[in-house]
C-alpha cells in the first residue's frame, strides 16, 4: 500500500500550466476537424468526377465494364447523401445554438 504522507497538493500555477495545455489542444482539434472535413469534401469531388466520367463512358459506348461504371455511380450517390446529411445536422447544430438563451 503507498504511503498516503506522500500526496502533495497542486499550485495554482500548476493548474492554469494544464489549463492552458488544454485549451491549447482544443484549438488544435478545432483544426482537425476543418481538415477532416475539407478532406471529406474533396473525396466526395472526387467520386463526383469519377461517376461523371463513368456515365459519359456509357453514353458514347466507351464503357469497358459496366459493372464497375455502376458501382462509381452508386458510390458517387451515397457520399453525396452522406455529405448532405452531415451539411443537415451542422446547420441544425448551428440552429439549436442560435436559440439557446444566456
Amino acid at each position: 500500500m503507498a504511503d498516503i504522507s506522500n500526496i502533495s497538493g497542486l499550485s495554482s500555477a500548476e493548474l492554469l500550466a494544464k489549463k492552458s495545455s488544454q485549451s491549447a489542444s482544443t484549438e488544435k482539434s478545432g483544426q482537425d476537424f476543418a481538415s477532416l472535413l475539407k478532406a471529406g469534401v474533396e473525396d466526395v469531388n472526387k467520386l463526383q468526377k469519377t461517376s461523371e466520367k463513368a456515365m459519359s463512358d456509357i453514353a458514347t459506348g466507351q464503357v469497358k465494364d459496366l459493372h464497375q461504371a455502376a458501382i462509381a455511380i452508386d458510390k458517387a450517390e451515397m457520399s453525396m447523401k452522406l455529405m448532405l446529411e452531415v451539411r443537415n445536422k451542422a446547420v441544425s447544430a448551428y440552429k439549436e445554438i442560435l436559440r439557446t438563451q444566456m
